[in-house]
């Protein structure tokens, strides 16, 4: 914001529209999809999913200030916590000191398994589809040729035996399939069921599931930013104090399952956010997080905080990240195509890229108030408001209200109701 302007929050909705086109170059005209009137319709959800009685909406905010491979980058954000977004955009404001985020993105090869049952020689007929691998992958291809052109399709096979499982000894086949910049879903399910017939001709056995493994671990999003020591001090906390009760916090998260559970759901409010915004899969997305999260037999933190030789607080995140700018409610969602357009990622990994580092800057909000003045006080100041209007205060109240409570400690609805009973008389 120029010097002396308004706060970016203290405008009016329509001005920061404007202001965020501004910034984003494009026309004020296509951030009119966030709107009531120019976003999802009754009439075009009624084509997207089964027996629509109309659309249910949620705030959309902007997270600012994310600069990511060195590109400054404006951040839609869906989700109905407060401090999310504000939390998110200050984390990345420190990350500034430090250069932004710096994050990489794998090949976007997705895993399509196949459950082969009823195997009088389990152990030779995983030999043989290691024998048949160049027919299985060309057959693979010549589902989708399309795909193909584009630099896609399949890759790999990997076939593991599970010995001891309650339906007896089977076979998993593991097509490893790339879909360039679609999420994927519906092009592997589509090859690992068009391939059925002939797994079962070389095996012998009888294909039972075919589907997509959401445990997307060959396509991963990873993140990383350094914090300048002088950039964490503030109010009575030194840099060092910040600094070490954050990576204190972490080594919590990392040891403990119980702790760990709630450190990734911050990372999620982050991630899933943005997620939601660009039409993405947000289930299939948390489901792989914390799968990838309990990878080596224990479920513990998908971050990893430190400091450098220099004492400057470094963090990363790995984590994967099957997000697709095609196909799906990324094309169809009005709101989505504005998202990404606002994003300007030119692929599916620059997406992930973006992603993850806000999936970072939100684990950094959540560490850093854990570490210091406590998660509620921050958070409390903006859940103030939504206690406000859920007491029946009027738009020009709430703002009042939600600092009386705030300022008395006492944000609850009932309290909220009595304050407005008073202005009443």
């Amino acid at each position: 914001m120029p010097e002396g302007a308004a706060k970016f929050y203290d405008l009016p909705l329509d001005e920061r529209r404007k202001l965020i086109a501004e910034w984003a170059g494009l026309p004020v005209e296509d951030l009119a999809a966030f709107t009531p009137e120019g976003g999802l319709t009754a009439e075009l959800a009624d084509h997207m999913i089964e027996n629509v009685i109309g659309v249910y909406g949620l705030p959309l905010g902007i997270a600012r200030n994310f600069r990511v491979n060195g590109r400054d980058v404006l951040v839609p954000m869906v989700i109905e916590e407060p401090s999310v977004v504000a939390g998110a955009s200050f984390m990345a404001r420190l990350a500034l000191s430090g250069g932004g985020f710096f994050a990489t993105a794998s090949a976007p090869e997705m895993i399509g398994q196949m459950q082969i049952l009823d195997l009088p020689d389990p152990a030779a007929a995983r030999l043989k589809l290691y024998e048949h691998r160049e027919e299985i992958l060309e057959a693979a291809n010549a589902v989708d040729s399309v795909l193909v052109k584009l630099g896609g399709g399949a890759r790999e096979i990997d076939v593991r035996l599970i010995e001891t499982s309650p339906a007896g000894p089977f076979l998993v086949l593991h097509l490893i399939y790339d879909v360039r910049d679609a999420m994927g879903a519906n092009a592997v399910n589509t090859a690992v069921e068009r391939l059925a017939p002939l797994v079962e001709s070389i095996t012998g056995g009888r294909v039972h599931l075919r589907i997509l493994s959401n445990l997307a671990e060959r396509r991963l999003a990873r993140s990383r930013c350094t914090i300048m020591l002088d950039a964490l001090a503030f109010g009575e906390y030194s840099a060092e104090q910040v600094r070490d009760g954050i990576i204190e916090a972490w080594a919590f998260a990392a040891s403990d399952p119980y702790r760990a559970a709630t450190h990734n759901k911050g990372i999620m409010n982050g991630v899933d956010a943005v997620v939601m915004a660009t039409g993405n899969d947000w289930r299939a997305i948390e489901a792989g997080a914390h799968a990838f999260a309990a990878r080596r037999g224990a479920y513990t933190s998908l971050s990893t905080w430190g400091k450098d030789a220099e004492g400057n607080l470094v963090g990363s995140l790995e984590m994967p990240m099957a997000v697709g700018t095609v196909g799906g409610a990324t094309r169809v969602h009005p709101a989505a195509r504005a998202a990404l357009k606002l994003i300007g990622a030119q692929s599916a990994a620059e997406l992930a890229q973006v992603i993850v580092s806000v999936g970072l800057a939100q684990n950094l909000a959540a560490l850093r108030a854990l570490a210091t003045e406590g998660i509620q006080r921050g958070h409390m100041n903006l859940h103030a408001r939504q206690v406000a209007i859920a007491a029946g205060a009027e738009a020009n109240q709430v703002e009042a209200v939600a600092r009386r409570m705030v300022e008395e400690k006492a944000v609850r609805i009932d309290r909220a109701q009595e304050i407005l009973k008073e202005w009443s008389k």
